[in-house]
């Protein structure tokens, strides 16, 4: 392997862990936070987390006085009971980690908070593949080069890369 698709290799690599270990904490409901709706609507938490994108290993926090939050499945979230919640906290401040693609169900533990409106389905997205590198058979002189171009070409590479020189010569 020449030098040039050695350094190609290394900075895809650090370019996904790089990029990859970015989460973002979201505070449920924003400035009004996890609480019973005005009126009666069923939709206002998940309109909320439409507007969101969120993905593996971000955090929802749900903050309330006098409630709770439980996490449930689709069928106690329809139900608005469980009586096995998969998370359940009522300390003020709850922070809850998506740690998986997919549904996530979440209903006040307060009997009628749920009725009322005060439940949301979060969805995950899926985790981005990387992009397979080609493995062109190319003159050592020009191939290697002109890959790194084409990565170096990608804005985000092109951050990352500027960063990682950027603590290494400060």
């Amino acid at each position: 392997m020449t030098y040039s698709k050695a350094f190609l290799h290394l900075v895809f690599w650090f370019s996904f862990q790089f990029f990859t270990a970015f989460s973002t904490e979201f505070t449920v409901g924003g400035d009004k936070g996890w609480v019973i709706p005005e009126a009666k609507d069923d939709q206002l938490y998940n309109e909320w987390a439409a507007k969101n994108r969120f993905k593996v290993n971000d955090t929802l926090t749900f903050e309330y006085k006098k409630d709770s939050v439980m996490a449930v499945t689709q069928e106690e979230y329809e139900k608005c009971k469980s009586v096995h919640p998969i998370f359940f906290s009522n300390n003020g401040k709850s922070v809850y980690k998506l740690d998986r693609p997919g549904l996530f169900y979440f209903i006040s533990g307060v009997s009628g908070h749920c009725d009322r409106g005060q439940k949301m389905i979060v969805k995950v997205l899926e985790p981005a593949r990387p992009p397979q590198v080609a493995n062109h058979t190319t003159g050592p002189t020009t191939g290697g080069a002109t890959q790194l171009a084409n990565v170096v070409a990608s804005p985000s590479v092109a951050v990352f890369v500027v960063s990682l020189f950027g603590a290494i010569f400060i």
